[in-house]
């Protein structure tokens, strides 16, 4: 789900990354399911996306 926000907004990992302020292999390891993001990185990545935060708990 998290890929397919990300890909809708025309974010690249690294772009995403940037506007979270985190590595872009964290956010390859949340979309490949290797890492469980906080609650509060979850609201982070919605806000950068733009979608809400249940588009992403799906």
């Amino acid at each position: 789900m998290l890929s397919e926000a990300r890909k809708r907004a025309g974010l690249t990992q690294a772009a995403l990354a940037k506007k979270v302020g985190v590595h872009q292999v964290t956010i390859a390891r949340i979309e490949s399911g290797a890492r469980h993001p906080s609650m509060t990185l979850l609201q982070r990545i919605a806000r950068a996306l733009g979608v809400p935060l249940a588009e992403l708990l799906g």
